[in-house]
């Protein structure tokens, strides 16, 4: 919520304003937000007497029945708007038919849309309500870790445009968001690392006591979904909440002072520096979390090289990474692509690099002054440190798939037709290496995980990354023909056509 003080005064040829807008919103730390003994959300919209709430397929298969008894037992009508969302489906038609739910719903200007998902799904909601009147108020309850740690912390909502991500945006600030780790036991633990990527970024370069119990717990946290599984100890799930809450935290420490990106040189930015260039280049996506790991990690090294980090910091970096299981190279990462995200990235923060960095490790520096020849030295470095870590530096489970992608629902059917549609292929959803070493999938919840058969390090395809599609259509181990072209009982548009978040 909003609140605009001003000034106008008088001048010799008009008039000059002065503004300032208050930013209010709240955090509540709720494990079983939906639990009918949980009155905190139903208060929220006791007021209006009903709710509209906004989500996607997966997440209303699982707990859409349970969100119907939340708002009865309370006498609140609801009506739920369902999507399919992904990268491809973050775009203005699926923002459009939010917006015609919401006026078929009849939204009241300062009524809440109840907001439901992961960060794609928070991010498309969030510009429907900050578009519709300009400014319709909505409630965020994240359900992945990603969401719930990074998401929702900042107040930018956007859609994809063309080619490019997040080109259409805006700055639009929830009333409430309710964070409830317990979505966590129903994710695939190839999301839990994906978003244990976004708790390494903020700790290494603002918090090291984070940092710490990361590296002191990092497999159990994983293993538990952030010590919400029945197998995890009081002592693994008290140390996740002290992670949760100390890093949130830290974020918002950093972020609220600059809500709308006024100032360029942003500590969480650490990893977002040449990602985007890894997250488009593999013809099957790499998932963001293992795209940040891959930056993160050349940026350690880039800063040992230039006596920022102490070796025993940048080992320790680096370790805790492939503990996780997350990436730290790639085989497409070369001189070209980190040419190609430099000179972008130079574009968007405005002619300077401000590449951040631990230095040391807690703490964080930003650099403007590297040349591209030294730029090159740390990477060819990088990737000699590289091979003495498993897979060469390569994560497990690194690429986008279903659970990525929302483009299929989690249902047992659906689900078998994955399977076989892979088995037949002859490859069950993994992924190779350079070194030949199959890291087969699995299916938990419905969600497949692995790569979809991508072979890393073998094929020598060019992938351009200016309008290049990046998707598994020709791809040489492409999984069976059903399972491509999204012919699955339903299944529709499958993963390929992925073109830099859109649709191609």
């Amino acid at each position: 919520m909003s609140d605009l003080t001003a000034s106008v005064l008088e001048t010799k040829n008009g008039f000059h304003v002065d503004g300032y807008e208050k930013i209010s919103y709240d955090f509540t730390f709720l494990d079983g937000v939906f639990n009918i003994s949980n009155r905190q959300l139903a208060e929220c919209y006791s007021r209006w007497g009903r709710v509209l709430a906004v989500t996607d397929m997966n997440v209303f298969n699982m707990y859409g029945e349970q969100m119907q008894k939340y708002f009865d037992h309370y006498n609140l009508e609801l009506k739920v708007h369902k999507t399919k969302i992904g990268e491809k489906a973050k775009t203005i038609p699926t923002f459009l038919s939010i917006v015609d739910s919401m006026t078929e719903f009849g939204i009241y200007r300062k009524e809440p849309v109840l907001v439901v998902g992961g960060g794609l799904v928070t991010d498309v909601a969030g510009f429907a309500c900050a578009a519709y009147r300009r400014n319709t108020n909505f409630i965020r309850v994240p359900t992945t870790v990603i969401g719930l740690i990074d998401a929702s912390v900042s107040i930018k909502v956007a859609v994809n445009y063309g080619n490019y991500k997040n080109r259409l945006g805006a700055y639009h600030a929830p009333i409430h968001t309710f964070l409830d780790f317990t979505f966590l036991r129903s994710l695939p633990i190839a999301q839990i690392r994906n978003g244990f990527a976004e708790l390494i970024k903020i700790s290494s370069c603002s918090h090291l006591p984070t940092f710490d119990l990361l590296d002191k717990y990092c497999e159990q946290i994983i293993e538990t979904a952030f010590g919400r599984s029945d197998e995890a100890s009081d002592e693994v799930r008290a140390a996740a909440d002290k992670i949760n809450r100390e890093g949130i935290h830290e974020m918002l420490k950093l972020e609220t002072p600059n809500l709308h990106e006024i100032g360029l040189d942003r500590v969480i930015a650490y990893g977002h520096t040449w990602s985007p260039m890894h997250e488009l280049v593999p013809e099957t996506p790499l998932r963001h979390g293992h795209a940040i790991s891959i930056d993160m990690a050349y940026s350690a090294t880039l800063a040992n090289s230039r006596g920022l980090l102490s070796d025993e910091e940048h080992t320790r970096i680096l370790r805790l990474f492939s503990r996780a299981g997350l990436s730290m190279d790639h085989p497409q990462f070369d001189e070209n692509i980190l040419d190609k995200g430099t000179q972008a990235i130079l574009k968007t923060r405005d002619g300077k690099l401000r590449a951040a960095v631990p230095n040391p490790l807690g703490s964080c520096v930003f650099l403007n002054d590297v040349s591209p020849k030294e730029l090159n030295a740390a990477l060819r470095r990088h990737k000699e440190i590289m091979k003495q870590y498993p897979r060469n530096g390569e994560g497990l489970e690194a690429f986008v798939d279903a659970s990525d992608t929302g483009y299929t629902e989690t249902n047992e059917d659906e689900a078998e037709d994955i399977e076989a549609a892979a088995a037949k292929a002859g490859d069950l959803n993994g992924s190779m290496n350079g070194n030949g070493v199959v890291h087969g999938g699995h299916l938990i919840n419905g969600h497949t995980n692995g790569a979809n058969g991508h072979t890393n390090g073998v094929d020598g395809h060019a992938n351009g990354v200016d309008g290049h599609a990046n998707g598994v259509d020709g791809h040489a181990n492409r999984i069976a023909e059903k399972l491509a072209n999204g012919s699955a009982k339903g299944l529709t548009n499958g993963v390929n056509g992925f073109t830099n978040g859109a649709k191609a």
